[in-house]
């Protein structure tokens, strides 16, 4: 099961945020200096469909508890944690990233934050959220009389 936190995001906490970071003023500018040890970024879609807006991350390896998804507003962060393989070995080519990443995603329309829904299969995640619905108000037409 995939763990979803709505409203509340427990991962800022002892984070290297660009907030957190020490400021430095180079030529005249402030700059944070941000650590994150092995961070990396797998690959995203997001689109909507005429209800729904759907994000799949394409990610392999992984099971439905390695992920947290933390949904406040309009901002999506999905937390995850690939494990590397524990035997011993000389590599060749290394280029499969592993250990933790993290998405910070601004979402481009307004949803309904009860009814995300959340699967991982086949080396995919897919979190699907309803849109929220738009009224459009009209106005009161007055009858002559």
């Amino acid at each position: 099961m995939i763990d979803i936190i709505l409203g509340h995001d427990p991962l800022r906490q002892g984070w290297n945020n660009i907030e957190d970071g020490p400021t430095f003023l180079i030529d005249g500018s402030p700059w944070r200096l941000v650590s994150r040890h092995r961070l990396w970024r797998p690959p995203i879609d997001i689109y909507e469909t005429d209800e729904n807006l759907v994000v799949r991350l394409e990610v392999a390896g992984m099971k439905e508890s390695d992920f947290i998804l933390t949904l406040r507003s309009r901002r999506l962060l999905i937390y995850g944690n690939r494990s590397d393989i524990t035997e011993r070995r000389a590599y060749h080519q290394m280029e499969i990233p592993f250990g933790e990443f993290s998405i910070d995603i601004e979402l481009p329309v307004a949803v309904n934050s009860e009814t995300i829904q959340a699967s991982y299969q086949d080396g995919f995640l897919k979190i699907v959220i309803s849109k929220e619905q738009s009224y459009t108000i009209l106005p009161i037409e007055e009858n002559e009389s």
